[in-house]
């Protein structure tokens, strides 16, 4: 009998979740498609015929923990007013997501060796870089950023949030760590920072 598109919807949605516990749990490398497949309560051949391999499972598993994050960032940016609060309230925003167990292993320890380096990078660009560098583009139109490369601080600021989150995640004490990690990137973020009575920067 023919499946309804609701009927495969929901086995693939299953899969992304069965995926996603088995991947936080063990591992991308120790997991096995059929030790998914018995969690999500469908056939070794249901994961082939909607993913094809255990990598392509992973790379969807993995942009949607992408995506959740962006999620999380773009609501807890816009609880602030300023927008410089919203900037440094999406970044630690990022950083408390990303070290959530739910994601850390699945983000940024096994992801880019799973799928390889540039398909991780092309993800991330898709999915994180590209609104950071949208809101500083927005900010230097504005004219509240100093007049510095948009692309280079962007990358910058990206690259210096991944590597946080790896060490945040090894800290013993979490509380302390974030509150370190506030006070660097608050004074980071006053370094590019426009003084009031500056002209406006050219674009």
């Amino acid at each position: 009998m023919r499946r309804t598109q609701a009927e495969t919807n929901e086995t693939i949605r299953k899969l992304i979740e069965a995926a996603r516990a088995v991947f936080t749990e063990r591992g991308y490398a120790p997991s096995s498609l059929e030790e998914i497949a018995q969690r999500a309560e469908v056939t070794r051949g249901a994961v082939y015929h909607h993913f094809g391999n255990k990598k392509e499972l992973f790379r969807v598993v993995l942009e949607s923990v992408q995506q959740e994050i962006g999620e999380r960032v773009e609501r807890e940016a816009l609880k602030r007013g300023e927008p410089w609060e919203q900037l440094e309230a999406g970044c630690i925003a990022f950083v408390t997501a990303a070290v959530d167990p739910s994601m850390k292993r699945i983000l940024l320890e096994d992801g880019p060796a799973a799928v390889g380096w540039e398909t991780w990078r092309e993800m991330d660009e898709r999915n994180a870089v590209r609104h950071l560098r949208e809101q500083l583009q927005d900010m230097k139109d504005q004219g509240l950023l100093r007049p510095v490369s948009v692309e280079a601080l962007t990358h910058f600021l990206s690259g210096a949030l991944n590597e946080m989150t790896l060490w945040i995640a090894e800290a013993n004490d979490l509380p302390r760590a974030m509150t370190e990690i506030r006070a660097v990137l608050e004074g980071c973020l006053a370094g590019f920072k426009l003084p009031h009575g500056s002209d406006r920067p050219i674009a």
